[in-house]
């Protein structure tokens, strides 16, 4: 189609780097050939992100990894941001000099 997108997103390993190079190797795939990145982006990334998880347990169980993964991405798709995270990562937009409030980090102490 002809609507601009792009796609950024930051990977933080724990436990090693397996699932971080992993989710950096097939999330924006997974984001790209969702069937909902046309109609509903927000959809499109939670679901992938999702997928992406499920993809590298089962990697993860047959090679007997033991790493994990935070993340954050951010797709803009035409004029519009859509964010998704896992984990403690976070992302912050500055517009005009100041931040704008995107998330609500995770904390030990958020239910």
């Amino acid at each position: 189609d002809d609507v601009d997108r792009a796609y950024f997103a930051v990977f933080d390993g724990h436990g090693g780097v397996d699932a971080a190079n992993y989710s950096a190797t097939h999330l924006h795939v997974n984001v790209g050939l969702h069937e909902e990145i046309v109609k509903n982006p927000a959809e499109a990334l939670k679901c992938s992100f999702q997928k992406t998880d499920e993809m590298f347990l089962f990697k993860a169980k047959r090679e007997k990894l033991r790493s994990g993964t935070t993340g954050v991405s951010a797709l803009i798709v035409g004029n519009k941001l859509y964010i998704a995270w896992l984990g403690d990562s976070q992302v912050m937009l500055v517009q005009q000099g100041k931040a704008v409030t995107l998330m609500e980090p995770h904390k030990p102490e958020r239910e």
